[in-house]
C-alpha cells in the first residue's frame, strides 16, 4: 500500500450530479448561481461553467429523470462545495440566493472559510464558500489546522458584497 500523499497540485476538477428535472436543475445552477451552458447533450444532460472552463457542473437525467432524492440514511452525496474567489464575490451569491427565495440552511464561520449551505431543487446539498488566506488559518498549539464551527453574520457578508455587482440578482 502506497502511504505518500498526492501530489498537492492535484484538484478536484468538476462534480457530475443526477437530476430528476434539468430545466429545474438549470434554473438554480445557471439562472440563480450564474454558471454559463458550456454545452448541451440533447435534452438529457448539460455542463456549465465558470469563466469558460469546458464544466464545473455536469446535470444529467441518464438515469434520474423525474427521480426522487435517495432516502434519509442512505449513502451518496453530502454536498458539493463552490469555492468563490473572495468575500465579496460570496456576498454576491448570497444575495442571488436570497433574491431566488432559496432557503438556507445554515451559514458558518469556520475559520478557515465561510460558508453558506443549502440544497438544489433535487435535495443536493450545495456549499458555497471562500477560503481565508492560509496565513490566517487558526491553528493548535502543534500547528495544526483547528477549524470551528461559528455563527456567519449574513449582514456583514451582505454589506461586502460587490456594489457593482447589485443588478446581478435574479
Amino acid at each position: 500500500m502506497n502511504s505518500s500523499p498526492v501530489d498537492p497540485r492535484v484538484r478536484i476538477g468538476h462534480v457530475h450530479l443526477k437530476v430528476a428535472d434539468l430545466e429545474r436543475a438549470l434554473k438554480f445552477y445557471r439562472d440563480v448561481l450564474g454558471f454559463e451552458v458550456t454545452q448541451r447533450y440533447g435534452t438529457q444532460a448539460v455542463f456549465l461553467s465558470a469563466g469558460g472552463y469546458h464544466h464545473h457542473i455536469g446535470l444529467n437525467t441518464w438515469e434520474s429523470a423525474g427521480g426522487s432524492p435517495p432516502p434519509s440514511g442512505t449513502t451518496g452525496l453530502f454536498h458539493v462545495a463552490i469555492l468563490y474567489p473572495t468575500r465579496a464575490l460570496l456576498g454576491d451569491a448570497l444575495r442571488r440566493v436570497l433574491a431566488a427565495r432559496i432557503k438556507l440552511e445554515g451559514a458558518s464561520d469556520h475559520g478557515v472559510s465561510e460558508a453558506l449551505y443549502l440544497r438544489d431543487p433535487d435535495d443536493n446539498g450545495v456549499e458555497l464558500y471562500w477560503d481565508r488566506d492560509r496565513d490566517l488559518w487558526p491553528r493548535d498549539a502543534q500547528g495544526n489546522i483547528a477549524m470551528i464551527t461559528e455563527r456567519l453574520d449574513l449582514d456583514s457578508l451582505l454589506a461586502e458584497a460587490s456594489p457593482e455587482r447589485a443588478d446581478a440578482t435574479p
